[in-house]
């Protein structure tokens, strides 16, 4: 969630946001001769860049068993995660995933393969439910030992899929809703996640140690969660693949909300493929959540079926023009090359001029505070946490303000509980200029300029990690209205400046996730962008 936006971006209306400054983020007196030096013995691990196809590959000839998988994933999280130079990516270990994967080995000698997801170890975000011997407390202190008596809807899909739940990944506190100036990655209870390309800049939120885990190799694959921008800009500051579903089309039951209207969670991978997979497998009706219900009966749930190398071909792909002449250069540069591969694979590229309304995003921030207050009452209430209400929430961080609030304060949360109920006309104004406004703003450009997809940035190069001023957002894309929207976006690598990487997002219609998939594997393909990350300590000034 990118707090801050509904300040920056009404100004001038625009969804792009002033590079800031890539140099070191330290003082000259906290430097050390070796501060760039990398650390080669981070890399060569043995599954590394791993994906799901090839672990399936290995587990059938024998060579590797979901146990050994886990093992070497749950090695590999202790020396670089717990240890080491601490990436802090993950909050707990799941103390049953290896029983889990030697369960699931059982399964496969037995002939009983449930499927490609079958013994692969996936990482989840800590405010998604998981009835099992793991906390679920949006990395808050004030919701430790908050176990869940039921699993979320999407965890019940994932362990019939037959994954490994290897642990949680941190994130920033309540989802990155907590103050005016946090710290993305940061929370009480899990500390501050580290970015794997240059540790000392920050992994975005608020699905950070998600998009850590994914690009450090401490998982196959991880599913972070999104209201506003918590997937795609986690997944283009680690140099993965994260796609942000159309709302309704995974279910949010059972999950730690923001908004009913904007909350969905969603798959990050290293590939897309990874990605398309995950997503079909965790799609479906619930009917404890309504938005599931809209999800078209013909709607798939194998998302594979589009992985197409010509996805491109004959695809009419929106491009704001402001996004095409930024004057970034490095950024800009790579994004004209990204424009330049979607023509060579035949896409007609369409510039057009038209930006959201600055009202929009002022409008989104009135909606979250009221359905902020009214969700997470209604999760407390039926939760074994303590505090039952977002006022205790509230009055146990101001009991232990040392150790709950360090370096920012939580005035978002007190303005949400000063919000009334959802039949406020103040709720239903403010819904009808955000989501509705959109909504509006989106399909009247797709109809206009007959477009398949809206492509853009993701966002900039990661920033340094500030507890003073708190986080710096950069180069903000379409994938912006589209989440106040509820509409589909996935966001994968467009390259690197000085070694930070920078990601594209291409932005689709409701439900039609299957389009984005071809377009966004076809780009994949064609510019083969990944690459893992170095663990460099930091840039040259």
């Amino acid at each position: 969630m990118q707090r801050r936006k509904f300040i920056l971006l009404t100004a001038s209306g625009s969804a792009m946001l002033p590079f800031l400054t890539l140099n070191s983020c330290l003082n000259p007196s906290e430097k050390d001769p070796n501060e760039n030096s990398i650390n080669h013995s981070l890399n060569g691990f043995e599954l590394e860049e791993f994906t799901i196809e090839k672990f399936q590959e290995k587990m059938a000839k024998g060579e590797l068993s979901a146990e050994k998988i886990t093992q070497l994933y749950l090695d590999r999280i202790n020396a670089i995660d717990k240890n080491g130079i601490r990436l802090n990516s993950v909050i707990e270990i799941n103390p049953d995933a290896l029983q889990i994967a030697k369960s699931l080995d059982e399964e496969r000698i037995a002939g009983n393969i449930r499927g490609k997801m079958h013994g692969i170890p996936v990482l989840i975000k800590d405010n998604i439910n998981t009835s099992d011997k793991m906390t679920t407390s949006a990395g808050s202190i004030a919701l430790a030992g908050n176990i869940a008596t039921k699993d979320a809807f999407i965890i019940e899909l994932l362990r019939k899929s037959g994954a490994v739940i290897l642990g949680k990944t941190n994130l920033s506190e309540f989802a990155n809703f907590r103050s005016t100036r946090s710290v993305s990655g940061w929370s009480s209870r899990g500390g501050q996640t580290k970015n794997p390309y240059v540790i000392n800049r920050n992994p975005c939120g608020s699905s950070s140690g998600s998009g850590t885990a994914v690009a450090a190799n401490l998982c196959a694959i991880a599913i972070g969660t999104e209201t506003d921008g918590s997937i795609t800009c986690p997944s283009a500051i680690n140099g993965i693949v994260g796609i942000k579903p159309t709302v309704g089309l995974w279910s949010r039951s059972g999950i730690i909300p923001i908004s009913f209207t904007q909350d969905t969670a969603g798959p990050m991978a290293r590939t897309v493929t990874d990605a398309a997979i995950l997503l079909g497998y965790l799609s479906g009706k619930d009917q404890n959540d309504s938005k599931t219900l809209a999800i078209p009966e013909t709607a798939s749930t194998d998302f594979t079926k589009f992985l197409d190398i010509k996805g491109l071909k004959g695809k009419r792909i929106g491009i704001p023009k402001e996004m095409a002449k930024s004057p970034f250069e490095k950024a800009n540069a790579l994004f004209l090359k990204a424009i330049e591969q979607l023509k060579i694979q035949g896409a007609t590229i369409i510039e057009f001029e038209e930006t959201a309304k600055g009202e929009i995003y002022n409008a989104e921030y009135e909606v979250l505070l009221y359905e902020f207050k009214d969700g997470l009452n209604k999760y407390l209430a039926n939760s074994g946490a303590k505090v039952k209400n977002l006022q205790g929430i509230i009055d146990f961080n101001l009991k232990n303000e040392e150790k709950a609030m360090p370096y920012f304060k939580q005035e978002i949360l007190e303005l949400a509980q000063a919000k009334g109920n959802l039949d406020s006309t103040e709720y239903i104004e403010a819904l009808k200029n955000s989501h509705h406004a959109a909504k509006a703003f989106i399909d009247g450009l797709m109809k206009k300029y007959i477009l398949d997809a809206i492509v853009g940035f993701a966002y900039g190069p990661a920033w340094c990690t500030d507890f003073i001023n708190g986080d710096h957002f950069t180069n903000v894309g379409m994938n912006i209205p589209a989440a106040i929207a509820g509409y589909p976006s996935i966001s994968l690598p467009m390259g690197f400046v000085d070694e930070l990487p920078v990601g594209l997002t291409f932005v689709g219609k409701p439900f039609d996730e299957g389009s984005l998939i071809s377009q966004a594997y076809a780009y994949e393909q064609a510019s083969q962008n990944r690459r893992a990350p170095k663990f460099i300590k930091t840039l040259e000034t």
